[in-house]
């Protein structure tokens, strides 16, 4: 039952608390309702047989921190929950067997459901497991009771932060592997090129108490980043949305700068705001003339599709993908995706909230019994079934709700930044990267004097 009904309210009759913190609590149901309760493991996506994805699970233990903050769910619960989580990790087989669950500390990116092993010949993933790394930290910080759960919890995910060797994923080289496979070994992409979501994987592996890697590698990852203008507006180039999302979710970078922040005047946080304008206005201008687009329907970013397929729309052929990254330096095949519209909220609440209202008006998002924001709609695309909205994505991804709940938590009362300006993990990984400045400057004077 909706703590914020919403029957027979449009939009207009609502407040925007109230469209947000419904959208949230959708969101968050998600996770409540999308778990193996038996081991903590989350779904990648709504599809039957889908496995889990590690990442997901990361973005679950966050959420279910939200959801007790909201009164959504119980903290007994939500313990018990993020324990069953730990204990799975903790304790499931770290080996080179292709079957394993992980190993060297990291996790595969697809596991089954219920057995917890590796599927699909997934790889070891960095990324994927720093985004679990991220969401066992936070509640490592936030589950500060002394109780005995708690203290387990705090335990666990001490632990498994050490467990994972981050310089073992340099490959010998300075900058962090995409990944490994027990089948050849390391993959050859590394996180190296341009300005990406790898940022809080850095953080993290240059934090690390075990494990901890150079700087040199992050140096180098900061000297390939592309300095551009859009619409009039200077930032740090990044395509898709979610590369604004998945380290902002956790660090609160207002005011701390490294090096690369340093030469050009802006932090990493005012960056992501200008992206978000950027998005809008290239909305606004429509280059590919694409149905809906404006200044009230914008959002791309990596998401769900109506493709591959080549169909002719208005007498031109247009070319549409599936799951792909969608930017405004292409592609764009008229796929918006709401959910990352909701999860730049931070950045630039005085467009987002605006937005958020025509689209929910236009796809009914608050007449629905289905688990939060779809992971796109295309009203281009000739879809068969009647309907001015066009092809609308019939899953629903982990990868999507919980930058949902997560960022809109951040709007209103900024909880998962305020936990992890507390966090010594991501204190540390901070100061290696080379930030100062702001609350971390004020961080590290409060506990000279504690220590004096």
């Amino acid at each position: 039952m909706s703590k914020y009904s919403t029957d027979k309210k449009t939009t207009n009759e609502m407040s925007d608390k109230d469209i947000l913190m419904y959208l949230h609590e959708k969101a968050f149901y998600f996770f409540l309702e999308q778990v193996n309760e038996e081991n903590g493991l989350v779904i990648d996506k709504s599809q039957e047989g889908t496995p889990s994805s590690i990442a997901v699970v990361g973005l679950a233990l966050a959420s279910y921190i939200s959801g007790v903050e909201r009164g959504l769910m119980t903290r007994e619960d939500a313990v018990k929950r993020t324990l069953t989580t730990m204990r799975f990790f903790y304790n499931s087989e770290q080996s080179e067997s292709p079957e394993a669950t992980g190993y060297k500390g990291f996790y595969y990116h697809f596991l089954d459901m219920k057995t917890g092993k590796r599927v699909w010949e997934s790889e070891l993933s960095s990324i994927d497991t720093a985004l679990l790394i991220a969401g066992m930290i936070t509640a490592h910080c936030y589950y500060t009771n002394d109780t005995d759960d708690e203290k387990e919890i705090r335990f666990l995910a001490d632990e498994l932060y050490r467990r994972v060797d981050w310089a073992w994923m340099l490959n010998d080289g300075l900058t962090l592997s995409h990944g490994w496979l027990p089948e050849s070994g390391f993959l050859s992409y590394h996180w190296s090129q341009g300005y990406n979501e790898a940022m809080i994987l850095y953080i993290l592996a240059l934090g690390s108490p075990t494990y901890p890697i150079g700087i040199d590698g992050y140096r180098e990852w900061l000297s390939t980043f592309e300095w551009k203008e859009r619409y009039g507006i200077e930032h740090l180039y990044a395509g898709p949305l979610f590369i604004h999302h998945f380290t902002h979710m956790w660090i609160d970078f207002r005011g701390i700068m490294d090096d690369f922040n340093r030469k050009v005047g802006i932090d990493y946080f005012e960056n992501s705001r200008r992206a978000t304008l950027i998005q809008q206005q290239y909305a606004i201008e429509n280059p590919n003339n694409f149905k809906m687009y404006g200044k009230y329907a914008w959002g791309l970013t990596a998401s769900d599709g109506p493709g591959p397929c080549t169909r002719t729309v208005d007498g031109r052929k247009v070319v549409f993908y599936n799951y792909i990254s969608r930017g405004v330096d292409g592609p764009d095949d008229g796929t918006i995706s709401p959910w990352a519209v909701a999860a730049s909220l931070p950045f630039a609440p005085d467009i987002v909230l605006d937005t958020m209202r025509h689209i929910a008006e236009k796809l009914d998002l608050l007449h629905n019994e289905e688990h939060g924001l779809h992971a796109g709609f295309n009203p281009t695309f000739p879809d068969k079934k009647p309907g001015a909205n066009g092809w609308v994505s019939p899953w629903h991804y982990g990868l999507n709700q919980g930058p949902v709940v997560i960022m809109i938590e951040n709007y209103m009362t900024g909880l998962f930044w305020k936990i992890l300006r507390e966090c010594p993990y991501i204190s540390k990984g901070l100061s290696a990267a080379g930030f100062t400045g702001g609350w971390l400057d004020k961080q590290k004077r409060t506990t000279a004097n504690e220590n004096d």
